[in-house]
C-alpha cells in the first residue's frame, strides 16, 4: 500500500496539509481534473494510496449559480467516485464540506443531525457530495467547516488587507455569523481525527463539524484583521469601517445568516478540539508579517 494521497495541490487546505503531511502524495488538476469524474478511479488505481484526503472543490459560490453542472461534477460526482474506490479497496476517505448545506436560519449552532436545506447551487453540490460518499459505504470522514482562509491565496483576510490599503472607508456585512477557520488548524484537526478514527473499531464513519471555536460576524472579523494589520506594519489607508446588512450587498447566490457549527461530535468521538478563531487569525497574521 502506498502513501496517503491528498487531492488538490495549490489550494489553501492542500497547502496546509503539506505542513502536517510532508510525506504524502499531492495531485493537482494536471493529474486529476475533477470536472471529469470518470477519470477518478483510473488515477487512484494507478497511485494505490493508503488513504485519500480530498481538499479540492469548486468554491466559486456566485459563479456556481450559472455553472451548477460543473459544481456538481467537482463537488459531488468526483468525490462519490473517490469514495467508491476507497470503499472497494478498504481504505479511509476524508472529505470536506460546508455549512452551506444548511438554510442559515436561527441562532443555534448547527448539529450534524439537523435537516439540510441549501440556499444556493454551491450548497446543493456539496450536499450531493456528502450523500454520494455516504452511499459508497466505506470508511469515511466528512468534515463540514466554515469561512476557511489562510495567509496566502484568495480569501476574506487578504481581500480586507488589500482593500484597507486602497480605500479610506469599508462597508462590511454585520448580520451573518460564523467561525473563521484557519486552514492550517483545519488540516491539523482533520488529520488528528483521521488518526484517531483509524485506531477505532469499527471506523467511526460519518459527518463531523470542524471549525475554529467561537463566533463572529464578517464586520467583527474584518476589525480583527485591521487591528493585526496595523500592528504588523502593513499599509492601512482605511479610516472608517461601516457595518451593513447583507441585504445592502446583494450577490447572485444567497448566503446563510447563521453559519455557526456545533463541533461537539468531533470532540467527543474523535478527540479533536479546535482553537478559538482569534488564535487562528493571530497565527495567520504572524505568518503574513514574517513573509512580508
Amino acid at each position: 500500500m502506498g502513501k496517503i494521497l491528498v487531492i488538490g495541490s495549490g489550494g489553501q487546505l492542500a497547502t496546509a496539509f503539506k505542513d502536517v503531511l510532508p510525506d504524502a502524495l499531492f495531485v493537482g488538476r494536471d493529474t486529476l481534473n475533477l470536472q471529469h469524474p470518470l477519470q477518478v478511479s483510473g488515477v487512484l488505481s494507478s497511485l494505490k494510496p493508503s488513504a485519500v484526503i480530498n481538499t479540492a472543490a469548486y468554491t466559486q459560490v456566485d459563479k456556481a449559480e450559472s455553472e451548477e453542472a460543473v459544481a456538481q461534477a467537482v463537488n459531488a460526482d468526483s468525490p462519490g467516485e473517490m469514495a467508491r474506490y476507497c470503499a472497494t479497496n478498504d481504505i479511509p476517505f476524508v472529505h470536506f464540506s460546508t455549512d452551506y448545506v444548511f438554510n442559515g436560519e436561527g441562532k443555534a449552532p448547527w448539529k450534524e443531525t439537523d435537516a439540510t436545506a441549501p440556499l444556493n447551487a454551491y450548497g446543493r453540490s456539496k450536499l450531493a457530495g456528502e450523500q454520494a460518499i455516504a452511499e459508497a459505504g466505506g470508511q469515511h470522514l466528512i468534515f463540514r467547516t466554515s469561512w476557511v482562509y489562510d495567509a496566502f491565496g484568495k480569501n476574506f483576510v487578504n481581500t480586507i488587507i488589500r482593500l484597507a490599503a486602497e480605500r479610506e472607508e469599508l462597508k462590511i456585512i454585520d448580520d451573518q455569523f460564523g467561525a473563521p477557520t484557519y486552514a492550517p488548524h483545519l488540516a491539523a484537526g482533520a488529520l488528528a481525527g483521521l488518526e484517531a478514527a483509524q485506531g477505532m473499531e469499527p471506523f467511526p464513519s460519518g459527518i463531523y463539524h470542524l471549525c475554529n471555536a467561537g463566533e463572529t460576524t464578517w464586520y467583527r472579523f474584518a476589525a480583527g484583521i485591521l487591528k493585526h494589520a496595523k500592528r504588523a506594519g502593513l499599509p492601512v489607508k482605511v479610516k472608517t469601517t461601516q457595518p451593513i446588512p447583507a441585504a445592502d450587498y446583494p450577490l447572485p447566490a444567497h448566503r446563510p445568516y447563521n453559519s455557526r457549527l456545533d463541533c461537539t461530535k468531533a470532540r467527543s468521538i474523535l478527540g479533536v478540539t479546535m482553537l478559538a478563531w482569534e488564535e487562528g487569525l493571530a497565527a495567520c497574521m504572524e505568518k503574513k508579517r514574517e513573509s512580508a
